[in-house]
């Protein structure tokens, strides 16, 4: 097993063997929960992190229930930063915010989301800055509909004068019934400084709650362009059109 994927999965483990300790002695209101899971490639934003590969994810997330407050851990396995000239094969997101009712049948989540890439040098590779980046963002629900906006206190991901980058991110996780929902979305990225990065995509996908694990299929795409999204390490187009197969875990 190499050294990313025991990093990602230590703490998983962890979660996963006190996660019932937790239910049991959390006091009312308080609520822990961790996830795992695996995906043909991870797509973030419509662009492939892993250079089209499978990866390796998994979380723990903290809830205040009469607040609303909560805060959260994601990991996942990804190529791009040692593709482009650095280093690291992990991300590791830490974010905390509050959500909670606006008005009837409306919602509200607000927050603060770091993506950070440890070892990943980006900053010492010419045309690159450092990958570590930061957003606020702000979700406002209606029913099955949502539409959130993330607004980047710092360089985005990599892009040289990035600041103030925004992502307006569209959506709808219809119920079928039976367990299945059906998943929509269109988001779309504006690269401060850098307009060749800008791109529009979207998803259209499909979950199955199976009991045991939930089962995801999804047709991704972007209009993003090769220039800034094609992988240095073999020239593939990382935004191309695709279909994503996941399993997932919450426990």
């Amino acid at each position: 097993m190499n050294r990313s994927i025991r990093t990602l999965l230590a703490p998983v483990v962890l979660i996963a063997m006190a996660a019932p300790l937790h239910a049991q002695e959390a006091p009312a209101g308080h609520a822990f929960s961790g996830n795992l899971a695996l995906t043909s490639d991870y797509r973030y934003r419509g662009i492939s992190q892993t250079r089209l590969q499978p990866a390796l994810q998994g979380g723990a997330d903290y809830t205040h229930g009469p607040t609303g407050l909560y805060a959260g851990t994601w990991l996942s396995t990804i190529k791009w930063t040692k593709d482009a000239g650095g280093g690291g094969d992990i991300e590791l997101d830490l974010y905390a915010g509050k959500r909670g009712q606006a008005g009837a049948g409306l919602s509200y989540d607000v927050g603060v989301l770091g993506y950070v890439y440890p070892a990943n040098g980006l900053n010492h590779v010419p045309g690159f800055a450092d990958a570590n980046t930061a957003e606020i963002y702000g979700q406002l629900g209606y029913g099955p509909a949502y539409a959130k906006y993330s607004l980047a206190l710092t360089n985005l991901f990599g892009f040289v004068d990035s600041r103030r980058s925004g992502y307006l991110d569209l959506g709808a996780n219809l119920d079928l019934g039976d367990g299945l929902t059906l998943n929509l979305h269109a988001g779309r990225q504006e690269v401060r400084n850098n307009d060749a990065a800008s791109y529009t995509g979207y998803k259209l996908g499909i979950t199955k709650d199976a009991g045991f694990a939930s089962l995801a299929l999804a047709f991704v795409g972007t209009d993003a362009g090769r220039s800034a999204y094609a992988s240095p390490a073999n020239g593939k187009f990382l935004g191309k059109k695709a279909l994503v197969v996941s399993v997932s875990k919450t426990f």
